[in-house]
């Protein structure tokens, strides 16, 4: 059974391709109907924003026996029978973290009451704090023009790196893909929006900005000079590109997705630590549809885009023209070389019958007898 290393030397090498180039319309099919349920889920469902962007109320309780939630739904409804549930989560092991809806002042210190002797501890061992509405919607004024900041240097990065629009083009989609994409499953799963989340977000960028670089990196490798040349076309050289980099791209996303998801499934969902699972969600959605994107979604539309240029369309034709050719010879030569061969023969086997002038036996003289 053939190994991996050996199945990529055969990807690098091209004596194995898959045409991803060839399919790229149905893979921008397939990308497009999994970003507009992205999309959709975000619309019917929507975010569930954190204390630092909707405003609220936050209590601590350090050194609990029991780290369960239960005990603070109960202590909250108790005194706000009429609030929305809050979000507890685990901090450190022993210190819970409850995050309300905007608490009455004169109602503050009845809360954190009832937390202490929800979890039996000294009222000292509970703090609280409040964060209003206006802090939370500069945090998230703050966020969105970090993240369209980052897009438009990435794009002008790009542009300037590669000299190349259409690759600056491309690579903008996909990272626009990925976080329309690691939104939707926010938005889905539920988790809270912290500014953690908004962390994990650039950092997912990075990842997929940094992979689709490594490819289009290869892809101008290969496509340089191609134009003047006539045995391959651009899009053959940016899928034997793309088919050189795959498996460098799948083994970096696994080995940056693993230690995410122990951190996800281990650390968040299985011990609790709710403190990791916001920032974790973020890394480990964005890592894989970032590897997704670099491989099927960007050069795809740079194979797009490409295919519209004029003289990307001419080489085209002029390769195709030239296989059209050698194709005729070689199928018009083994024909035209029996024929030559039969004609060589005929005029070999006259001659050989009529046999060459200067060999001719001649008549045998008799010697005059005088």
């Amino acid at each position: 059974m053939p190994s991996f290393a050996a199945f990529g030397n055969d990807l690098y090498t091209g004596r194995r391709s898959f045409d991803f180039v060839e399919r790229r319309r149905r893979l921008l099919a397939i990308t497009g109907v999994v970003v507009l349920l992205a999309v959709l889920v975000l619309v019917v469902r929507g975010f569930n924003p954190g204390i630092e962007f909707t405003g609220g109320s936050e209590y601590r309780v350090s050194q609990v026996a029991d780290a369960s939630e239960d005990p603070a739904l109960e202590a909250v409804a108790e005194v706000l029978p009429d609030a929305q549930p809050p979000s507890v989560s685990v901090v450190g092991g022993d210190s819970v973290r409850i995050q309300t809806e905007a608490v009455p002042e004169d109602l503050t210190a009845d809360v954190a009451d009832a937390l202490a002797a929800a979890y039996d501890v000294d009222p000292s061992q509970v703090t609280s704090s409040f964060v209003g509405p206006v802090w939370g919607a500069d945090i998230t004024r703050q966020a969105l023009i970090g993240i369209g900041i980052f897009l438009v240097l990435v794009t002008g990065v790009i542009a300037v790196y590669f000299r190349d629009l259409a690759m600056a083009a491309a690579a903008l989609v996909a990272l626009v893909h990925d976080l329309v994409v690691t939104a939707g499953v926010y938005a889905l799963v539920g988790f809270e929006v912290t500014p953690a989340s908004v962390i994990g977000f650039l950092t997912i960028l990075g990842f997929s900005l940094y992979d689709t670089v490594v490819v289009f990196d290869k892809v101008r490798e290969q496509t340089a000079g191609v134009l003047q040349g006539s045995s391959r076309t651009y899009l053959e050289q940016i899928n034997l590109a793309v088919n050189q980099t795959v498996v460098r791209s799948i083994n970096t996303s696994v080995v940056a997705a693993l230690p995410v998801a122990s951190i996800l499934f281990i650390g968040a969902l299985l011990l609790g630590a709710g403190t990791l699972r916001d920032v974790s969600l973020a890394l480990f959605v964005g890592t894989l549809a970032g590897t997704y994107s670099s491989i099927f979604v960007a050069p795809a539309i740079l194979a797009e885009i490409k295919s519209r240029d004029d003289r990307v369309k001419a080489h085209t034709e002029q390769v195709r023209a030239h296989r059209r050719e050698e194709a005729r010879l070689a199928a018009e030569g083994p024909a035209e070389g029996t024929a030559a061969l039969a004609t060589a023969g005929g005029g070999a086997g006259g001659a050989a019958g009529e046999g060459p002038r200067g060999q001719r036996p001649q008549p045998r003289r008799g010697r005059r007898r005088g």
